[in-house]
């Protein structure tokens, strides 16, 4: 049976922890901070975030080389199509927050040194264009947590309710196809 690489299972959870990390550093950004914690907050945010984007790239490259297993021959149509969706969904939103992410760290007032030595701040756009990206990054952060819901949820219906191999496969580093 047809699996995935074992490089591309590797890169599913490594971004998943990565994107998790991201997630709770980006969450820091509502609340109260001094001047000092923000810099270095977005600093964080913007390497990581980096990584990221140089992972996705790599991630998009295997699963285009490389493909996915089929889906199981009992999903119904419907299931079928909402998974195709779903995937494509998830690289369509990383890939828009990582350009909104990119374009707000390089029209940002304050500094932004990537890596804490690479300052990509140019100066900051028009007022009404630099909150539009902004909004429309923190949309695409919030649909990003609701696919990672409803792909974990799926996952976790494959193995407990359909009782297919289909959750186990991503599970399985040590087996590639």
């Amino acid at each position: 049976m047809k699996d995935y690489r074992v490089g591309q299972k590797v890169l599913h959870w490594i971004m998943a922890i990565l994107i998790t990390m991201d997630l709770f550093v980006a969450q820091k950004f509502g609340g109260y901070l001094e001047d000092w914690d923000r810099l270095e907050s977005r600093a964080d945010h913007g390497s990581l975030g980096t990584i990221l984007a140089l992972l996705l790239i790599w991630r998009l490259y295997y699963r285009v080389r490389y493909g996915a297993p089929p889906l199981p021959a009992t999903m119904p149509p419907w299931q079928i199509t909402a998974a195709r969706a779903g995937h494509f969904l998830l690289y369509f939103v990383a890939v828009c927050l990582i350009c909104t992410g990119v374009a707000t760290a390089v029209n940002a007032a304050s500094p932004l040194a990537l890596f804490g030595t690479i300052d990509i701040t140019t100066g900051q756009l028009d007022e009404d264009t630099f909150q539009a990206i902004r909004v429309f990054h923190e949309f695409c952060t919030n649909a990003l947590i609701a696919l990672i819901v409803v792909h974990v949820l799926a996952s976790v219906y494959h193995h407990f309710v359909a009782k297919d191999d289909t959750t186990v496969r991503m599970l399985r580093f040590w087996r590639s196809g």
